[in-house]
């Protein structure tokens, strides 16, 4: 059996279109997903953090009125009366500032890569949703069709009865499949109506939209490439095992910031007096205006219970990034596999079906119908045949949706490229 096309219309080009292809649909959401354009500003912000972290700490300017007696306020009075102008500046030691600023840019980098890792994480999410809407529209479609063929075993069935050859009991048993039929089909309306709402929402559109598929024409499965070509493909790929990677450097750089703490940051600070006055008699003259200097530096009096704690935080930091890349990387390739198994067993059961199962029913199906009308076989097994071919077509349709779901998580596990021979 080949998947054709159940809308007019192969491509989907304009966002404003209810008929979607997958592609179509993993681009509207995209673009328009608020969590996705929440997670791309996170990163334009963080990328606007290393030039803050490695820029000198804003000088002090500092204008005092010193000493100035209580009595008069007067500034002539006393000689140490004076108004002061001055500028500081506190100097990290040498290197802090780079290693702050590499941390900043590699937490930045990092979260870049999670923003490729939440685009990974969504179009996988409207990929699979995609396809299980695909599912139900083909089971209701299959409900159809099989819900006409049993009216028209009804109308045989009564046929048969009034001419005298048949029983009543076949035409309520036919109109009992058919109820079961109809309730199927309520739950089938009900399911699909859920999966485009959850659609709906991935692309940020109201959720009571209508939303129509195009369905792709496939002949067959494609192969796949092998686990260990898929495993090499993730580790040089997958955003979020760069993400890991990038967080483990940007932890080193914390550890040497740390380290680097221990030393001493310094404070350089001119200061310049005016004052206004003579000097005494015996010294004469105006007196002259001060001019002063002053160096400090920061000393790591409780290293023992600051500095070195801090080291051993950031040491143990480096540690858990460390862990949990390694066991990010154990995820991804469990995911892979994962993936990689489902494909091939919905791949050989859609082969099964498409090859085998469904004609040797179909033709079973034919076969119950024509004995029927010529009473060698009872209406029993011709309705039980029929359903069995229903049956069999519903897994038919599952298996194509779930290998190509299986298809989307096994692209979305490995990050980039293809995966197919």
């Amino acid at each position: 059996m080949l998947l054709v096309p159940i809308s007019a219309g192969a491509s989907q080009s304009d966002r404003g279109t209810s008929d979607l292809t997958v592609q179509a649909a993993v681009v509207v959401a995209l673009e328009d997903n608020p969590s996705l354009a929440a997670m791309q500003m996170r990163y334009e912000a963080m990328q606007e953090v290393p030039s803050q972290v490695g820029t000198l700490p804003d000088p002090m300017v500092n204008l005092n009125a010193m000493n100035f007696p209580t009595d008069s306020f007067d500034r002539d009075q006393e000689g140490m009366t004076q108004l002061q102008f001055g500028f500081s500046q506190v100097f990290p030691f040498p290197g802090k500032l780079d290693l702050k600023e590499e941390a900043a840019t590699f937490e930045a980098v990092a979260a870049g890569y999670s923003v490729d890792e939440m685009r990974v994480r969504l179009a996988n999410s409207v990929k699979t949703t995609w396809w299980q809407i695909y599912y139900l529209d083909r089971a209701l479609e299959t409900l159809e069709k099989n819900k006409e063929l049993l009216r028209q075993f009804i109308s045989v069935a009564k046929t048969k009865y009034e001419t005298g050859k048949g029983l009543q009991q076949d035409i309520l048993l036919a109109q009992l499949e058919l109820s079961k039929l109809m309730d199927q089909g309520i739950k089938l309306v009900a399911l699909r109506k859920h999966q485009a709402i959850k659609l709906n929402t991935l692309m940020d559109r109201p959720a009571s939209d209508q939303i129509s598929l195009v369905a792709p024409q496939y002949r067959g499965m494609p192969d796949i490439l092998s686990e260990a070509a898929l495993f090499e493909l993730a580790d040089d790929a997958r955003p979020k095992l760069k993400e890991r990677e990038i967080q483990v450097e940007a932890a080193r750089s914390r550890l040497a910031l740390a380290e680097r703490d221990r030393y001493p940051d310094f404070k350089l600070g001119v200061m310049y007096g005016e004052r206004t006055g003579d000097n005494p008699p015996f010294m004469g003259g105006s007196r002259a205006d001060l001019f002063s200097v002053m160096v400090g530096a920061k000393i790591p009096l409780y290293a023992g219970r600051r500095q070195s704690r801090a080291i051993s935080q950031k040491n143990a930091e480096l540690a858990r990034n460390q862990y949990a890349l390694i066991d990010e990387k154990g995820v991804v390739r469990a995911a892979i596999a994962g993936a990689a198994t489902d494909y091939q067993r919905s791949r050989e059961q859609y082969e099964l079906f498409a090859k085998g199962i469904i004609p040797q029913a179909e033709q079973t199906v034919q076969s119950m119908l024509a004995a029927y009308q010529v009473s060698e076989v009872d209406f029993l097994n011709l309705v039980r045949s029929q359903m069995t071919l229903f049956n069999y077509e519903l897994l038919y349709w599952k298996s194509v949706s779930e290998a190509r779901q299986a298809l989307a998580r096994l692209e979305a596990a490995v990050g980039k490229g293809s995966i197919y021979e």
